[in-house]
């Protein structure tokens, strides 16, 4: 028998609103007993403290050949006064192992019985404990060629599903994707050499997607899939494990490279037991490392030895991109002041954080204090040094708080609400136009599967897009990218719910 640990975080808007005093109920998914699980209370952080669980003992997960689960499934039930409820069940908790539960709240004035209506999420058996091959990859392995930059993107879109099925899309950062396809596809109970192999290789594989553009050529509105017959496993609501996080925060902007041409290479790969094929064996990645291999000899055994790790230097979306330089203690500029008015905005909803009351350029005390608690609050190395991935993380939750509050104050100014006489549709413009993807674009903020889009008074593609989602969310309306009195009232609803 082992012992495993359990983190949950409440949020919402994209991260940038922590839920505070949230109840949070946690049960072995096999427990007869209600009285056998456990209750924890979010902080202002939205953080709970880290409870202990019982799991299979560590030697199961180190074992190809073991017909046992090597982790236990546990179920988290949530109610927060002013949130929709939540219920996840079938979360994977392994032992000697943090597992963090990033759960996205949705805000609510409506009262609701216990579990009316609630968010709920199914995590399916692991990656590696199924037999489904990976039979239907297709892609550029090489990368894209020419002298296309590489950036990583601020953004990854996922489609549900196989290409051409009836599925949802979600949009997520780049690093929380990464974060869930390694939880999802290896266990993190592995030699850190195999878990870095891995990571490399899921980042490739992306970027490969992502700079090709492989779906968006074929017409889809999506990066990649999470049908790893043709992509990566991917769970949406899924937990991801603190050490997986930690070496993909250290990597996230490195991928493989092949000398044959410029971009990353499409790292495909097999579980090596139930599957075979070309590319990375996931087992074979546990016996290298095992045997003494680094993450770059094990990659070489697999994709050749003309294979480089390349470092990619900027972000997509970033206002001003990471100078390579790290800021600490003495560090001073316009970088340090641009973090320590970035950090203040953040403090406004995270209160935890201490406000830095002069702004100077100097990174002194209250600012390496503001800095390890952002990073404590975010799962990253509590250092109070801002490097690549502290930099990336406060640019990015900087971003998406000032996004909020920009389209709050906004739509207070056009608050009209009372659809037209007519229908709205792909190819419309004009102010009715506007006024719903006002509604749309606050509400994009708080419901992953609904892209964000442009508030231009054109109803364009990414306008339909947003539509359908939309619809395909709210299933009660016709899924018909239409606006219509029922599908402009359901988005005002929900619009004014949020607010």
């Amino acid at each position: 028998m082992g012992k495993g640990f359990i983190k949950v975080q409440l949020f919402s808007a994209k991260n940038v609103m922590p839920v505070s005093g949230g109840n949070i109920f946690i049960i072995e998914s096999a427990a007869i007993e209600f009285e056998d699980g456990k209750i924890l209370t979010t902080d202002e952080c939205g953080i709970s403290k880290v409870v202990t669980v019982n799991t299979p003992d560590r030697s199961v997960g180190e074992n190809p050949a073991s017909k046992d689960v090597p982790y236990s499934s546990y179920d988290i039930y949530i109610r927060a006064k002013g949130y929709r409820d939540v219920a996840i069940e079938g979360i994977h908790i392994f032992p000697d192992i943090i597992s963090i539960q990033n759960v996205e709240m949705i805000p609510t004035k409506k009262e609701r019985v216990f579990m009316e209506e609630a968010e709920f999420t199914f995590i399916p058996p692991h990656k590696l404990l199924e037999l489904t091959q990976r039979n239907r990859i297709e892609g550029i392995k090489i990368g894209s060629g020419g002298c296309v930059p590489l950036v990583i993107p601020e953004y990854v879109t996922v489609h549900l599903g196989a290409p051409n099925s009836y599925a949802e899309n979600v949009t997520l950062d780049f690093l929380d994707y990464i974060k869930n396809v390694a939880s999802s596809e290896i266990y993190p109970t592995w030699p850190v050499e195999a878990i870095r192999a891995n990571v490399y290789a899921e980042i490739s594989f992306v970027l490969n997607r992502i700079q090709t553009e492989w779906y968006k050529n074929k017409g889809y509105a999506f990066d990649v899939t999470n049908c790893s017959a043709y992509d990566q496993e991917f769970v949406r609501g899924r937990n991801i494990y603190d050490n997986i996080s930690r070496i993909v925060d250290e990597v996230f902007n490195e991928c493989i490279e092949s000398k044959e041409g410029k971009g990353p290479i499409l790292a495909s790969s097999c579980n090596g037991i139930s599957e075979s094929g070309s590319g990375l064996s996931k087992w074979g990645t546990v016996v290298m490392a095992n045997n003494g291999c680094d993450a770059l000899e094990i990659l070489k055994k697999y994709f050749g030895d003309d294979i480089r790790l390349e470092k990619i230097s900027d972000v997509y979306g970033l206002d001003e991109q990471y100078s390579g330089d790290e800021l600490k203690v003495g560090s001073n500029g316009k970088m340090v002041e641009g973090i320590q008015k970035k950090l203040n905005k953040i403090s406004e909803n995270f209160t935890a954080i201490n406000k830095i009351d002069i702004i100077t350029g100097e990174f002194n005390n209250d600012t390496y204090k503001a800095v390890k608690t952002f990073q404590e609050i975010f799962n990253i190395a509590s250092t109070g040094v801002v490097n690549r991935v502290t930099w990336y993380k406060i640019s990015l939750i900087y971003n998406n708080t000032k996004k909020l509050l920009d389209f709050i104050e906004d739509d207070e100014e056009h608050n009209i609400g009372v659809s037209p006489e007519y229908l709205l549709r792909y190819g419309d413009s004009g102010a009715a136009v506007r006024e719903f993807q006002r509604y749309l674009r606050v509400v994009s903020q708080y419901y992953s599967v609904i892209p964000q889009l442009d508030v231009n008074g054109e109803f364009d593609l990414n306008t339909k897009a947003a539509v359908l989602a939309f619809q395909k969310k709210f299933n009660n309306i016709d899924v018909d990218g239409i606006v219509g009195k029922q599908t402009w009232d359901k988005i005002y609803e929900v619009y004014c719910d949020l607010k």
